[in-house]
């Protein structure tokens, strides 16, 4: 099966017969008619009932409804093919939450960097909401990051979906229990991420269905220095399922009912980027470390 054999299937259900989709892509009929037999031959069906006006069978039926997918996969592949034999001179503008960071971001940077060597990268960490107001500044090609609030001027495509989770000192007392109400947390210190973390707006909404205020309400914007934040003291620490975790420090066993984040690549929508196909090979290389990690 090639892309031509595609083609001449896709152009014959477009034009009705075999002679005006020869004319269409200007060839012979009989090459025509060669490349559909050469096609059902491979896929081991029949697909269109020999007469003067195409009849497709079901299975021709079937195989149509698929065709204009299969072709434009063929040429995402090529495209990708080529794009990776061209050492493109450029740069390349990431950014990432901090869960993103330190393995599947630079992963996947090492091998985009060994089949585009010639390729400069800048990465930079943020949260949702400043890589957001970072993309629509044009500082960055695309982020790996949660949808934001406002999404119309972004397109978004969900790779997986972070969980919210407390932890604790070792020696905290709720650390020797299991089964915790939420409101036992309520008497302690609570640390949680910036106040434009999509974390911490979900957690401020879940605290407003409880009539206790916590104790007290500290604020990081880096996560993955909470849990040093609650070494040897009472507070409770609020991060991401993601964020590594000290020998000092355990996670909690109480239920916050929170919803999943989802995160995923962020774009601007309708915008030419200079280096498209580098785009496109490196994000499909953060696919595959997401898909290694699961």
């Amino acid at each position: 099966m090639d892309l031509r054999e595609l083609t001449a299937f896709q152009m014959i259900v477009q034009e009705g017969t075999f002679s005006r989709a020869a004319e269409k892509l200007n060839y012979a009929q009989s090459t025509i008619t060669n490349q559909i037999q050469r096609l059902e031959k491979e896929l081991g069906v029949q697909l269109f009932n020999r007469g003067w006006d195409v009849q497709l069978t079901k299975a021709g039926q079937i195989f149509a409804a698929e065709v204009n997918k299969l072709i434009q996969h063929w040429n995402d592949v090529s495209e990708l093919a080529k794009a990776l034999q061209n050492d493109e001179i450029g740069s390349i503008r990431v950014g990432g939450i901090e869960s993103v960071m330190d393995n599947v971001i630079s992963e996947s940077i090492r091998r985009f960097q060994q089949q585009k060597p010639r390729m400069a990268y800048q990465i930079v960490t943020g949260n949702t909401d400043f890589l957001t107001q970072s993309l629509l500044r044009d500082e960055l090609d695309f982020a790996i990051c949660g949808e934001p609030p406002e999404s119309s001027a972004f397109y978004f495509e969900p790779l997986y979906h972070e969980h919210t989770i407390l932890v604790a000192d070792c020696n905290h007392p709720l650390c020797q229990r299991s089964h915790i109400p939420f409101e036992d947390i309520l008497t302690y210190p609570i640390i949680t991420g910036g106040s434009t973390c999509l974390y911490h707006l979900e957690f401020s909404k879940f605290l407003s269905q409880y009539r206790e205020s916590p104790l007290q309400l500290n604020m990081i914007t880096q996560i993955s220095a909470i849990p040093h934040y609650v070494i040897k003291t009472p507070a409770i620490g609020v991060v991401l399922e993601t964020t590594p975790l000290i020998p000092e420090v355990r996670r909690i066993d109480v239920k916050v009912d929170l919803a999943d984040i989802p995160i995923g690549f962020l774009q601007l929508r309708h915008h030419d980027y200079a280096a498209e196909s580098s785009i496109r090979f490196l994000q499909r290389l953060i696919k595959e470390e997401f898909d290694n990690k699961k």
